[in-house]
C-alpha cells in the first residue's frame, strides 16, 4: 500500500515538473521495510510520511481543484467527475481521510480511501495498546494503614485499565471490520464496502459505515441505522444483522442485487452514569444525539441518491431502517434542511422498536402514504416504545410509529424482544426484507 502511494506520487512528480533532489528524501519515507512485512509501527509512520510528501509536493498538489465548499452529495458527484484518472489518483493517495468522508463520492472509491485510514488506525491503535501493556503499574497498594491485609487498587492501575479497555475494544472492533473483509466470497457474502471509518469518533465510541454489495449499483439498497449502546467495540451485532438482512433479500429478491449498509456515523446514546449526563437516566431519553446525527444521515443519504444517479442513471430503491433510537434519528434527518424543502432521498422508511421519531405523523416527515412501515416485539420492546412515548417524548403528542394516527403499515413481527427482529428465518426479517426488495403485496400488515 505504501509502496503504491510513492509510485503515485513519482509518477505525478515526473509529469508536473523536472526531478529535484529534494524530492528524494521525502519519497524514500513512504517505502516500506525491506522485509515486506507491514507492520503495526510502520502504519504509524504512514501519516507523518505522507504529511512530509505533501508538504514538499504542495505546488503540485496546488493544481488539483479540491472538493468544492459546498459539500452536498451532488456537488461532490460533480466535483470528482470534473478530474482526470490521474489526478484522481494524486487527490486519494496524499487526501485518504477527506475523500472517505466524501459523500456523493463513488462506493469504490470512499472504500480504497477509508481502507488505507482503517490501516493506518488499526496500526496506531495496536501500538498504543502494545506501548500501556509495557507499562502496567502497580495494581494494589502494598500497605493501607489501618486495615492489615487489605489489597486496595490503586489509582494509576484503575486509570490504566480503563484506557487498556478502550484501546482493546477499539482493536477488537477493526478486527471485526477485517474479518468480514476476509469473508466476501464465503457462501455468497458480497463484496464489502468501507463507506466510512474512524477508530474514535467525537464520542470516543468510534465510527463504521459498512456495505455489504455496492450500493452504487444495487437495484435495492437498505440503510440500516442502529440505536442506543452503539460502539465499534461491539460493532459484530450491527453488522451481523446487515449481512443476515442481505441475505435473507437477496434470497427473496426475484434476482434483483441487493446492498445492505449499516449507517453507524453519529455518537449513539449510552447509559449514564452517576455524575453524567442525564444521572441516572439513559441519553436515549433526550434528543440531543439524534438531533446531531439527523443531519449527517441527511447527507450520507443524499451522497448514496447522487452516486447512484452517477453509476446507474438513476437513484434506485432505497430503504432506510431505523432501530430503537435509531429509528429518531431517521426522524431528525426528516427534519433537517429537508422537509417541507424536499423529503428523504429514500422510497421507504422502516422502524423497528421505535420510541418515537420526532413527529405524530409519518407524512409530518415528508413520507409518503403506504411507505411508512413499523413492526413491534414483545418483552422488553413494550417499555422501549412506551418509554420513548411518555418519558421522553420522543413522538410529538406521546404518538409512536405503532400507533394508528402515525400513518404506518404496522407489520406483524414474531420477536420476542427489543432486540430479535433480525433473528434467521424469522417472520421479522421476512418482512423487512420484502420491503427492502419492493415486494409490498407479500407483506403481512396487522
Amino acid at each position: 500500500m505504501r509502496q503504491a502511494i510513492a509510485d503515485r506520487i513519482a509518477v505525478a512528480l515526473d509529469e508536473a515538473t523536472a526531478a529535484d533532489e529534494k524530492w528524494a528524501p521525502k519519497l524514500r519515507a513512504l517505502k516500506a521495510d525491506d522485509d515486506l512485512t507491514v507492520s503495526a509501527r510502520d502504519w504509524t509512520d504512514v501519516t507523518s510520511d505522507t504529511a512530509g510528501v505533501r508538504k514538499a509536493a504542495e505546488a503540485f498538489l496546488d493544481t488539483i481543484k479540491g472538493p468544492p465548499k459546498e459539500s452536498t452529495g451532488e456537488a461532490n458527484a460533480q466535483w470528482w467527475k470534473s478530474l482526470s484518472q490521474e489526478e484522481r489518483a494524486d487527490y486519494v493517495s496524499m487526501n485518504p481521510a477527506s475523500v472517505g468522508a466524501l459523500n456523493g463520492l463513488p462506493a469504490d472509491v470512499r472504500d480504497e480511501a477509508n481502507r488505507v485510514v482503517f490501516a493506518e488506525q488499526r496500526g496506531a491503535t495496536q501500538h498504543q495498546l502494545d506501548t500501556l501493556l509495557r507499562n502496567e503499574p502497580a495494581r494494589f497498594r502494598p500497605h493501607v494503614s489501618g486495615r492489615a491485609g487489605a489489597r486496595v487498587q490503586t489509582e494509576e492501575w484503575e486509570k490504566w485499565n480503563k484506557e487498556r479497555e478502550i484501546l482493546q475494544g477499539r482493536v477488537d472492533g477493526m478486527d471485526t471490520i477485517q474479518e468480514r473483509f476476509d469473508a466476501t466470497g464465503k457462501d455468497g457474502l458480497p463484496e464489502a464496502y468501507l463507506l466510512g471509518f474512524d477508530s474514535e469518533g467525537k464520542g470516543g465510541d468510534g465510527r463504521v459505515i459498512l456495505a455489504n454489495g455496492n450500493p452504487d449499483t444495487a437495484d435495492h439498497t437498505a440503510i440500516y441505522v442502529p440505536g442506543t449502546g452503539t460502539k465499534l467495540s461491539d460493532i459484530d451485532g450491527d453488522l451481523a444483522r446487515s449481512e443476515v438482512l442481505w441475505r435473507q433479500s437477496d434470497a427473496l429478491g426475484n434476482g434483483d442485487s441487493v446492498s445492505t449498509v449499516t449507517w453507524f456515523d453519529y455518537d449513539a446514546p449510552r447509559s449514564a452514569k452517576p455524575g453524567e449526563k442525564g444521572d441516572i437516566l439513559p441519553e436515549a431519553m433526550f434528543d440531543e444525539q439524534a438531533a446531531e446525527g439527523g443531519p449527517i444521515l441527511r447527507g450520507f443519504l443524499d451522497g448514496s441518491s447522487a452516486a447512484h444517479i452517477e453509476a446507474s442513471g438513476n437513484p434506485g430503491h432505497t430503504t432506510a431502517i431505523g432501530h430503537s433510537y435509531g429509528s429518531t434519528v431517521i426522524g431528525d434527518a426528516a427534519k433537517s434542511g429537508g422537509w417541507p424543502e424536499g423529503p428523504l432521498p429514500v422510497d421507504d422508511v422502516l422502524v423497528a422498536g421505535s420510541p418515537g421519531m420526532q413527529a405524530d405523523r409519518a407524512a409530518d416527515l415528508g413520507i409518503r402514504q403506504g411507505h411508512m412501515w413499523a413492526m413491534a416485539g414483545d418483552g422488553n420492546d413494550g417499555f422501549v416504545r412506551e418509554g420513548g412515548r411518555w418519558l421522553a417524548g420522543l413522538g410529538d403528542k406521546w404518538t409512536i410509529p405503532t400507533d394508528p394516527a402515525f400513518g404506518s403499515n404496522v407489520l406483524q413481527s414474531d420477536s420476542a424482544d427489543h432486540s430479535g427482529f433480525w433473528n434467521e428465518n424469522s417472520l421479522s426479517l421476512s418482512q423487512q426484507a420484502f420491503v427492502v426488495t419492493g415486494q409490498y403485496e407479500r407483506t403481512e400488515v396487522e
